[in-house]
C-alpha cells in the first residue's frame, strides 16, 4: 500500500489531472440511484495521496502548493459533478431548436463552476496539511464548509452534497438528525479518507483503520438504535388523514402543448376520481375499470404535481368548477399551479406570476396558496434579464412571462386543521427551507415537482433521495407528488411508506404518518455542524503544529 501511495504522490502533469477527474467521476457513483458508497473508501484516499504530493514549481513555496491543491480539487470536482449532473442537459432537449446550444453550459459549464468549491476546499485543507490524521481532519472540515457554501453562494445549488453518499438507506440516514447534511458531508469525507492511513507506518495504519471502523459502526449503529425506537412505518392512527398521490406521467412536450391542455387536465381529473387504492398496489388509470368496489375509505387530501394545472385558476372559473365537481365532499386538493397576481403600472395592466401550491375545496374555491421562494436561475427566471433579454435569451421553464419569487415562505392550513409547508421542486434540497417559518407547528412537508424535464436519468432518483433527508432532519413526514416520478410519502425517519415509480401513471392512497420529535432543532443542528468543524479544525491545526515542530513544511 505504501508503494502504491508513493506512486500516486509522485504523479505529475496530465497523469495527475486525468486521475483527479477519474476519481471524481467514480465518486459520483456513491450517489443515487447507484448508492455504491464503498467506492468512497477507494477514491477519497487516493485524493489524499494526490494532495500529499501537491507542490508547486518551486518545492517548499506555500503558494505553489496551494495552487496545485486547488487544481487537484477542481479537477476532482469537475469529474464528480459532470458524472453526477450531466442529465441537466436533458431539459434543454425539450425545446431543442431554441436551447440545445446551451447543453455544454449545463452539462460541463455548471460542473466547472461547482468544482470551484471543491478546489477551494482542497486549497484550504492544504494550508494546515500534515502527515497524519490531522490532514484528513483538515480535508473533512474543508469539504464540510464547501458544501455549506454551496447552499447559498450564487443563489445556492447543494445538489449531491457528499454527505448523501454515506446515507443510502434509512438505517444510515439517522445521523443527519444530529448535524444535518453539512455535518454529514464532513463526516463522510472523514471516514472515506481514513483508509489513506493504510500507507503510513504500521501503528498509524492500525489507528486509521480502527477509527474508520468505529466511526462507520457508530453511524450505522445509531441508525439501528433510532429505528428500533421508531413506530412501524406502516402504522398510522385511524384519524390520520388519507393522502392520495396523483402521478399523471405526462411527457414534458405534452405539458407545454397548448392544444393538449384539455387532455392533460382530464387525465388529472380522471386519476383523482379513481376508487380508493392502497399504496402497496397503486391504482393505474388504464386498470380503473378492473378495480371493482372501493377498497377502503376515500382520500381526504389529493395532491397533484408542480404546475400540473394547465390553466390560470384565478381566471378560469370552469377549471375550478371541474375540480370541485371531481372532488368528493370534504376532500381538498393541493395542486401545483401558476398563480397570477394582477397589477397596474402606468395605466396598463401588468402582472406577476408565481410557481405555487394552491389548496382547492370541493366547492371549487381556492382556500390558500403558497408561492415558491427559491427560483431556479435560467430555469424559472433569467438573471441579468435586461442584458441577456436583449440577446434573445429567456428562462427555460418560464415561457414568456417569467416567474417572481415570493418574499417569504408560507404554510397552508387545510380543513380539519392540518398545516403543511409546501416546497416546490428543488426547494427540497435546501435544508433551511424545510424549517417551519416563525416557529409554526407543521404536520407535513409537501414537495410538488416536475422531474419530467430530465427523462429517465439519475436526476429524479437523486432528487427523491435528497428530499427524504429533509424528513429525517425535521422529524416531519414528506408528501411528494411528481409529474413523472418518483412520487412518495416518506415518514419522519426517511422510510418510504408509499411510492409510485418512474413513468407510471397511477395514484396511491396512504394515511399520513405522524410527526416525530426531532433530536435537535435546525438551529442546534447548525450549532453541531460548527462544533464538529471546529473540532476537526483543531485536530488539523494540532497536526500542522506538530509537523512544524519536527521540521516539516
Amino acid at each position: 500500500m505504501e508503494h502504491f501511495a508513493q506512486r500516486i504522490l509522485l504523479l505529475s502533469g496530465w497523469r495527475r489531472a486525468i486521475l483527479s477527474v477519474a476519481l471524481g467521476a467514480l465518486t459520483a457513483l456513491t450517489q443515487a440511484p447507484f448508492h455504491l458508497f464503498a467506492i468512497g473508501f477507494l477514491t477519497v484516499p487516493v485524493l489524499v495521496w494526490l494532495l500529499d504530493g501537491a507542490v508547486g514549481a518551486t518545492p517548499g513555496k506555500a503558494s505553489g502548493a496551494l495552487r496545485a491543491a486547488f487544481w487537484i480539487g477542481w479537477l476532482f470536482g469537475l469529474g464528480y459533478f459532470t458524472a453526477g449532473i450531466w442529465w441537466l442537459g436533458n431539459a434543454l432537449l425539450v425545446e431543442a431548436p431554441e436551447f440545445a446550444w446551451a447543453i455544454p453550459l449545463a452539462s460541463l459549464g455548471l460542473p466547472a463552476v461547482l468544482a470551484l468549491f471543491y478546489g477551494a476546499a482542497c486549497a484550504l485543507a492544504r494550508l494546515v496539511w500534515s502527515d497524519g490524521i490531522g490532514r484528513i481532519a483538515a480535508l473533512a472540515a474543508a469539504f464540510g464548509l464547501a458544501e455549506w457554501a454551496r447552499s447559498f453562494v450564487l443563489t445556492g445549488f447543494p445538489w449531491n452534497a457528499l454527505g448523501y453518499a454515506l446515507m443510502p438507506s434509512p438505517v444510515m440516514m439517522q445521523s443527519a438528525a444530529i448535524g444535518g447534511i453539512f455535518a454529514m458531508s464532513a463526516f463522510a469525507v472523514l471516514v472515506f479518507a481514513l483508509p489513506a492511513q493504510m500507507a503510513a507506518r504500521r501503528s498509524a495504519a492500525v489507528v486509521g483503520a480502527t477509527l474508520c471502523v468505529l466511526l462507520v459502526g457508530a453511524h450505522a449503529g445509531f441508525g439501528v438504535w433510532r429505528l428500533a425506537q421508531a413506530p412501524d412505518p406502516a402504522a398510522a392512527t385511524d384519524d390520520a388523514p388519507i393522502v392520495r398521490l396523483v402521478q399523471p406521467a405526462i411527457a414534458q412536450e405534452q405539458k407545454m402543448d397548448q392544444e393538449a391542455r384539455a387532455a392533460t387536465f382530464r387525465t388529472l381529473l380522471d386519476l383523482t376520481a379513481l376508487d380508493p387504492a392502497p399504496a402497496e398496489t397503486p391504482a393505474v388509470e388504464d386498470q380503473a375499470q378492473a378495480q371493482g368496489p372501493a377498497s377502503g375509505p376515500a382520500p381526504d387530501i389529493v395532491v397533484w404535481p408542480e404546475t400540473s394545472v394547465p390553466y390560470l385558476l384565478t381566471r378560469d372559473a370552469a377549471a375550478l368548477a371541474a375540480i370541485g365537481e371531481t372532488l368528493l365532499p370534504d376532500q381538498m386538493l393541493l395542486t401545483g399551479a401558476v398563480r397570477e397576481e394582477p397589477g397596474e403600472e402606468a395605466g396598463s395592466v401588468t402582472g406577476r406570476y408565481y410557481n405555487s401550491v394552491m389548496a382547492v375545496t370541493s366547492g371549487g374555491v381556492i382556500a390558500g396558496a403558497a408561492d415558491k421562494v427559491h427560483l431556479v436561475p435560467f430555469g424559472e427566471y433569467l438573471p441579468f434579464a435586461d442584458l441577456l433579454g436583449r440577446l434573445g435569451l429567456r428562462a427555460i421553464a418560464a415561457a414568456d412571462r417569467g416567474y417572481s419569487a415570493a418574499p417569504a415562505r408560507t404554510t397552508i392550513t387545510l380543513d380539519g386543521g392540518l398545516t403543511v409547508l409546501p416546497l416546490v421542486c428543488y426547494e427540497s434540497i435546501f435544508p433551511s427551507l424545510a424549517v417551519p417559518p416563525s416557529g409554526q407547528r407543521i404536520d407535513a412537508i409537501v414537495n410538488v415537482t416536475n422531474d419530467a424535464w430530465f427523462g429517465r436519468t439519475p436526476g429524479p432518483w437523486q432528487h427523491l433521495h435528497q428530499t427524504r433527508l429533509r424528513a429525517v432532519e425535521t422529524g416531519l413526514p414528506v408528501i411528494r407528488a411528481a409529474n413523472n416520478g418518483i412520487s412518495a410519502v416518506i415518514d419522519p425517519y426517511g422510510r418510504t411508506v408509499a411510492r409510485i415509480g418512474h413513468d407510471v401513471k397511477a395514484v396511491a392512497d396512504i394515511r399520513l404518518p405522524a410527526t416525530a420529535q426531532p433530536l435537535f432543532s435546525k438551529q442546534q443542528q447548525d450549532n453541531n455542524f460548527w462544533l464538529f468543524t471546529v473540532i476537526l479544525s483543531a485536530i488539523a491545526i494540532a497536526g500542522r503544529i506538530r509537523l512544524r515542530a519536527f521540521g516539516g513544511n
